[in-house]
């Protein structure tokens, strides 16, 4: 399993423009392709998991993720926030990069828990989030996941 078999190459913006994690989470969710309604409904998902406990991990990151019926199997993407915004992460610091992971209620793999964690591990890697910071265009964010094997 590789992170990079659950992104389509659209799912990645070096530029986020929102300021406020609602906004974040609209502009990630956007990524993803969806219909209104199929939107609507994964926003109202992920601002409920937002509201148990920030997602926003330390270093930087967070990584907003839930199970929905809207999806029909696991899907990911990735944003970068170059200002920086406030997800009440447990660092207390601005969130810069995002990854968000969405999946059904059930997956015959089962693949939700073991893709948070490689996110998770991949985030703590001590070159990653400078790397992150540097991405030029998507295929060099495709590659690191490549260079690091996550």
């Amino acid at each position: 399993m590789r992170l990079r078999d659950f992104f389509t190459d659209d799912a990645v913006s070096l530029d986020l423009q929102a300021s406020t994690k609602d906004e974040a989470l609209q502009e990630m969710v956007a990524l993803l392709r969806l219909d209104e309604r199929s939107t609507q409904t994964l926003l109202k998902v992920l601002k409920r998991r937002e509201n148990l406990g920030s997602t926003g991990v330390g270093r930087g990151i967070a990584i907003p993720h839930c199970r929905s019926l809207v999806a029909s199997r696991l899907r990911l993407a990735f944003g970068r926030h170059a200002a920086g915004l406030d997800f009440r992460a447990i660092d207390d610091k601005p969130v810069h990069f995002l990854f968000l992971i969405v999946a059904p209620p059930l997956e015959v793999s089962n693949q939700y828990l073991p893709v948070l964690g490689r996110i998770a591990q991949f985030a703590k890697e001590a070159d990653v989030v400078e790397r992150l910071r540097r991405l030029r265009e998507p295929a060099e964010f495709f590659a690191l996941l490549e260079e690091k094997q996550v």
